[in-house]
């Protein structure tokens, strides 16, 4: 059962634009933490960006994204959708990775998540 599901992923030139979107659960996404990840070939899985849970709150919810992509992405959540999305800009040849979206059983964003999906491939060439 798939409860988390990416898309937006391909191939780009540098300096472009992707938007990685992920649906999820209701389940899963309802009240709960989002995030995204990478893992470039031969690396670590490394921490993109985060967003908690926002219950409608005039200040938006809160979230963190990595210091070597801040002001290039942006994370940000559709409750009614129960998707999240990373918006990339300026995209460099080191953004390339597989990129996974990935759901908390809490509602703030730092901290272990539990849900994974697929992962989407991001390539961005020079």
């Amino acid at each position: 059962q798939v409860q988390l599901l990416e898309s937006g992923g391909g191939l780009v030139q540098a300096g472009t634009s992707l938007r990685l979107s992920c649906t999820a659960s209701r389940r899963i996404f309802s009240g709960n933490a989002m995030g995204w990840f990478r893992q470039a070939p031969g690396k670590e899985r490394e921490f993109v960006a985060g967003i908690s849970w926002n219950d409608g709150s005039t200040y938006g919810a809160n979230s963190w994204v990595l210091n070597s992509v801040k002001g290039r992405f942006t994370i940000s959540r559709d409750n009614a959708k129960n998707a999240v999305y990373l918006q990339m800009n300026s995209l460099q040849p080191e953004d390339t990775a597989v990129y996974y979206c990935a759901a908390r059983d809490e509602s703030t964003w730092r901290g272990l998540y539990s849900y994974w999906g697929q992962g989407t491939q991001v390539t961005v060439s020079s």
